[in-house]
Order: C-alpha cells, then sequence, then structure tokens
C-alpha cells in the first residue's frame, strides 16, 4: 500500500493482493479446481454472483478467476485496521446498508466501473451462510447487472464451508471446487419487471449445481 501511494500505481498493490490471496491459500493447504472455465471469455465483463460459506471465497475469487475483479462488500470491512485501507487500492466497493442514499451512490460507482471493463463479485446472500445453507440472495446484484447491462456469471463454490466455515477462525487444508455456470444475459431486462425472475433464475442455477 506505501508503494501504491507513493507511486500512484494501484495496480502494483492489485497484483500484490493477488498474489496475496493466492499464497494465504496455498499456506494454508487449500487446493482450488475451477470447473466450466469454458464459460469464460477473456473479452467478456461479468457480474459474478456467488453463494458466500466462508472467508476463503474471497481470497478464492481474487486469485483463481485469472483476473482483477472488483468486489461488492459491507461497510464494516472498513472498520478493519489494514484491510479497510486495503479496500480502496483493490477495487472492493462497500455498501452502506444503513444509509440509502450512500448504498445508492456506490451501485452508481459500481455501474461505471462495469462499463470500464472491470469485472465485479458479489455474494449475494448478504452475509456467510451455515454449513450447508443457502440463504435467500438480496437484489442489489441483480439491479446491478441490469443497470450495468452485464452478463451474470453465476459461480457455485463447493466444500469452502468444510474449511472455514462460519464462526471459525482458521482453515483446514483441502480441495474447494468452483463451478463457473454458463453466463446469463440481462440484455433487455428490466429492473422494475424482471430483477425478481432474474434473480430466481442464479440462485436456483447455484442451488442446482451445490445439489440443494
Amino acid at each position: 500500500m506505501l508503494i501504491g501511494r507513493l507511486t500512484g500505481n494501484h495496480a502494483l498493490v492489485q497484483r500484490g493482493a493477488m498474489w496475496g490471496a493466492a499464497t494465504w491459500l496455498k499456506l494454508c493447504g487449500v487446493k482450488t479446481v475451477l470447473r466450466g472455465t469454458e464459460n469464460l471469455k477473456p473479452d467478456e465483463t461479468y457480474v459474478f454472483i456467488s453463494n458466500h460459506r466462508s472467508y476463503l471465497e474471497t481470497a478464492i475469487v481474487e486469485a483463481h478467476l485469472g483476473r482483477h475483479v472488483g468486489i461488492i462488500s459491507k461497510k464494516e470491512l472498513l472498520k478493519l485496521p489494514v484491510a479497510g485501507r486495503l479496500m480502496g487500492y483493490i477495487d472492493m466497493l462497500a455498501i452502506d446498508r444503513s444509509n440509502p442514499k450512500r448504498a445508492v451512490e456506490t451501485m452508481r460507482e459500481a455501474v461505471q466501473r462495469i462499463h470500464d471493463g472491470l469485472s465485479v463479485v458479489v455474494f449475494a446472500e448478504g452475509t456467510r451462510a451455515m454449513p450447508n445453507e443457502l440463504l435467500p440472495f438480496k437484489k442489489g446484484a441483480f439491479h446491478l447487472a441490469i443497470e450495468a447491462g452485464a452478463k451474470i456469471m453465476p459461480l457455485a463454490v463447493h466444500n469452502s464451508d468444510k474449511l472455514m466455515g462460519k464462526k471459525t477462525s482458521y482453515a483446514e487444508p483441502g480441495t474447494i471446487t468452483v463451478d463457473l455456470l454458463p453466463p446469463i444475459s440481462t440484455e433487455n431486462l428490466s429492473a422494475k419487471t424482471d430483477l425478481e425472475s432474474l434473480r430466481d433464475q442464479v440462485r436456483t442455477a447455484i442451488a442446482n449445481a451445490l445439489n440443494q
């Protein structure tokens, strides 16, 4: 972060974060297997929507999607002493759910970043679920995708809860499998009429991949 601040080159910090995420997973003994990589086109911009059961998933999407991504997160992460400062360097956008005006401004910023070519990751449950649980999906991610006109790529993450589940402070070694499911177009969709059906379509795709 110091080098990034002195040079004004945030890309250095972004590359460092990707390396750090991959190194953390390796040191924890976590191996990541991606399935469905043929669905991921290098010249496409996506809103990746994933289930969320572990802190490991943030490291996985940072390290293994083959591109720098922005991550939509909750504002509480800004309070962390080092990570909060790091967020501004690696395109993590914090949503303040207690301040609707600020939340809207952040989503508008995210739409612009997508238009500029940045893919973003959203954990649509809004919080980590308990092991083997899939919570209802919040609407914000789908509103973002429709407004940006971006394709949604559902991600189904297996076994992360077994290695570092909610209420667990350490990671066990093992393998996490990520299914990159076929992209879903938002072309010609309206947030007023199509948002809920799009949300249900994505959640069903992830649930089916997780066998839930």
